[in-house]
């Protein structure tokens, strides 16, 4: 049997692989809920077994509404993954964050359209995740401490991002009310991608990269596709630095998020759905 690998990696928009790492296999398991965005590249990271997955495919195929993020959370569940950090391209709500800047996010708006499937629990296997807080405290932690080293931009942190459908960007007027919201970054990828990780008990942090100023500037044009593409690379070679430094001490702590969902299940057992109690334990091998 394959070693278990604790750690994985995310990557967003321009983040498709992990150059530093040394590939020892990759992996693309069908999981109840299908495949993930594509193979699960797993290498050796300054001797840490890391995952890597690139959460629009390699390519860049899958839009944000056509992620499988069940079959990601699932496979990733499946190799032993106790911890994600994720990376995701953002525009920025605010003046002080420009663009290239990194930002560490502690809440999340739900903005998406209700048609991304976002839970393990349903079709008679009741659960409810405590979601007040839908980050990992250890993780940010991790992050803080490693960034002045490993970034040549600011970090802001504590802030509040936006998750909204797409594909296509903000409107002047939903910009402008996201920042009435006291929103600071917004992306397309965080749900159901967070809350699924919440589910199946993975200690998640997603760390943001500001391309663009969204459309809330009235006295610029809008937001472009060529804008955004212009810091993707550069972005995307500081997420690969700040991930190498913070995987020594991913790889030391605990995840608190064990057995918190997998024994919460409040529906009676003689209701429960016999294929949904199958497939949960694809997530949880020991459950009853």
């Amino acid at each position: 049997m394959a070693q278990e690998v604790t750690l994985a990696v995310i990557g967003g928009s321009g983040l498709y692989e992990m150059d530093e790492m040394k590939v020892e296999r990759e992996v693309n398991p069908d999981t109840p809920w299908g495949k993930p965005s594509d193979s699960i590249v797993i290498g050796n990271l300054d001797g840490i077994l890391v995952a890597f997955l690139a959460r629009h495919g390699k390519g860049h195929f899958l839009n944000p509404t056509e992620i499988p993020v069940r079959a990601n959370m699932a496979a990733l569940k499946s190799l032993g993954v106790q911890h994600i950090l994720s990376f995701s391209a953002v525009g920025s709500l605010r003046e002080e964050i420009a663009p290239e800047h990194f930002v560490l996010p502690t809440q999340i708006i739900d903005r998406t359209k209700g048609i991304r499937p976002s839970t393990f629990f349903e079709e008679g296997a009741v659960a409810h995740a405590m979601f007040g807080d839908p980050f990992s405290e250890s993780i940010a932690s991790i992050v803080k401490k490693h960034a002045p080293a490993a970034l040549d931009v600011p970090l802001h942190t504590d802030k509040t991002l936006v998750c909204m459908e797409g594909p296509a960007f903000s409107t002047r007027a939903e910009s402008m009310m996201y920042r009435s919201l006291n929103a600071d970054i917004i992306n397309m990828s965080v749900l159901p991608e967070a809350k699924l990780a919440r589910e199946a008990e993975i200690n998640y942090q997603m760390v943001c990269m500001s391309t663009d100023y969204d459309s809330w500037r009235e006295e610029e044009e809008s937001v472009t596709v060529e804008q955004i593409l212009g810091f993707l690379k550069s972005n995307a070679a500081r997420a690969r630095k700040l991930a190498r430094a913070c995987i020594p001490d991913l790889a030391k702590i605990e995840n608190p998020l064990i057995g918190t969902m997998q024994h919460g299940i409040i529906t009676a057992p003689d209701r429960r759905g016999k294929v949904a109690m199958e497939r949960l334990k694809y997530l949880f091998p020991n459950l009853s």
